[in-house]
């Protein structure tokens, strides 16, 4: 259901601000699109830093060409929350607000305001008679009527990104899993003999684990209902090991954004092309954020279950998990956090494929399509 809410000022919108997002955002510039007087959503970026004019005209370019993506989009708001000061200074970041302005005109955009909400004040770049050192903040507390129902978390855009804390225990017994696992699927692929030892034996659990990877797709689908607090080890073992291998990784992202059919497809759609056929577009374009929109239900149940398994891994099997986890969190509009996931994995593995391609995806501002129409 859509909450609406009227806000009668510029402090009751700058307060309803956290509440769009669900959290108070820093050293960020956040545009709010405009459809008629209702908005339509609200992106954030980071703040551009010591840019001189050529970067502040890029930049404010790459993001009125965002608004410029939602096709009913008329208008924008633009604010920055910065930990600068007014300090008898002015409005901070007020180049920023006129490459902004400029580039919304030559748009065919209006500027209903840009704002600044910043460490002693906060103020309008399109008010004359704002304050050489801001208004109070104490002004933002005053939010409109039906807003008390939206709730903000604590922190900031960053927050939320940190791996779970998972006890020395289960991730001993889980390394256990993971060797234990690799050592059957070697075994039952014909790879050499897994142990050094001769009369050291498979686990039977990691026979019955490597025997669940005959039908992955059923697995994929099986995993969005486990619960993340109770992971079996070997299950996060399976996991772990399917998501170290781009080829199998790759069918589980289609799977957990258009269900278990697409999941088939994908499956048959690998072997293919290691058979030498091209690989279907319509299954490619939906990894580079194009296509059908996925169910975020289905992408945030994966991602929740991958940042407990990542946390509980060894740290030589976490970088798939990692890489996962950060183009999941990248599809779901997250993108602070899908960077966070790509730079722990590169960590791990300098140069992994997927880890790389969504930090690009983050630095160039690119979105998913799918994040530009409306529900």
């Amino acid at each position: 259901m859509t909450t609406i809410v009227k806000a009668a000022s510029a402090a009751q919108f700058l307060s309803l601000i956290p509440k769009m997002l669900g959290y108070l955002p820093t050293q960020s510039l956040v545009l709010v699109p405009f459809s008629g007087k209702r908005s339509i959503g609200a992106m954030r970026f980071d703040l551009p830093s010591d840019a001189d004019a050529e970067d502040i005209a890029r930049v404010a370019a790459t993001f009125i060409g965002m608004v410029c993506r939602l096709p009913e989009a008329d208008a924008v708001a633009a604010i920055a929350y910065t930990d600068e000061y007014f300090a008898g200074r002015g409005l901070p970041h007020a180049d920023l607000f006129d490459a902004l302005e400029d580039r919304a005109d030559a748009c065919g955009l209006r500027m209903n305001d840009a704002l600044s909400v910043a460490a002693d004040g906060w103020g309008s770049h399109f008010d004359p008679a704002c304050p050489a050192g801001g208004r109070p903040l104490a002004e933002l507390a005053a939010e409109p009527r039906g807003a008390e129902d939206l709730t903000v978390t604590d922190g900031d855009q960053a927050s939320g990104a940190e791996l779970p804390r998972v006890d020395l225990a289960e991730k001993e017994r889980t390394a256990r899993a993971v060797a234990s696992l690799d050592a059957a699927a070697r075994l039952l692929c014909g790879q050499g003999e897994p142990f050094a030892d001769d009369h050291a034996r498979i686990d039977p659990q990691a026979l019955a684990a490597a025997c669940v990877l005959d039908d992955l797709p059923t697995l994929f689908e099986e995993a969005l209902d486990w619960d993340a607090e109770s992971l079996a080890p070997f299950d996060a073992a399976a996991l772990a090991w399917c998501l170290m291998r781009p080829a199998l990784r790759d069918i589980a992202l289609v799977q957990w954004c258009r269900g278990m059919n697409a999941g088939d497809e994908a499956f048959d759609a690998q072997l293919r092309w290691e058979a030498g056929e091209e690989y279907p577009a319509h299954l490619a374009m939906q990894m580079w954020g194009e296509g059908e929109r996925p169910d975020p239900d289905r992408l945030l149940a994966a991602l929740t279950l991958l940042r407990r398994i990542a946390a509980a891994v060894p740290r030589d099997a976490r970088a798939g998990v990692l890489a996962t986890c950060g183009w999941l969190a990248w599809a779901l509009g997250r993108s602070t956090h899908a960077e966070r996931y790509a730079v722990l994995a590169c960590e791990i593995e300098p140069e992994h494929g997927l880890s790389e391609i969504v930090r690009s995806f983050v630095h160039a501002g690119h979105l998913p399509d799918w994040a530009f129409r409306r529900v």
